[in-house]
Formats: C-alpha cells, structure tokens, sequence
C-alpha cells in the first residue's frame, strides 16, 4: 500500500516536469491507478483486520476526495 501511495506522488512529480499538458495529463491518468489500488488495500486490510474501521473511513475519504481532484485536474486540459 505504500509503494502504491508513492507512486500517486511520483507519478504527479514526473508529469509536471513535462513539455505539456498532454504529457501532464497522461501522468495524471497514471497517478489515478494506484490511487486505485490504495483504496483497494484499504478495503483488503479492513477485511483481514488490519485496519481499524476508523481509520478506514478517514483514509478512504482522503483517497476519494484525491482521486475526484486527480480526475478534475485532468479533465481541465
């Protein structure tokens, strides 16, 4: 789960560095997949007991409101 939060990071970074928007934008859509796959953790550990449901919830929001941005930023170019 922490490889794929870093990768939702990285993945912003490397496509800001881009020559444009497209290239941003397709960054973007890469960030999006393991924001994905977080969320899917979070399910998995909740499943297994190793997540707290409270801390399910507080993550799983955080996760939902950062990809809606993700999918806001991208649709905007």
């Amino acid at each position: 789960m922490q490889r794929a939060a870093d990768s939702v990071a990285l993945n912003i970074a490397e496509g800001s560095t881009g020559l444009s928007n497209a290239e941003f934008k397709k960054f973007l859509g890469y960030a999006l997949r393991p924001a994905i796959e977080v969320v899917s953790c979070l399910y998995l550990g909740r499943k297994r007991n190793i997540i707290k449901e409270v801390d399910f919830s507080r993550l799983y929001a955080a996760y939902e409101g950062l990809t809606v941005k993700i999918q806001a930023l991208r649709n905007s170019f």
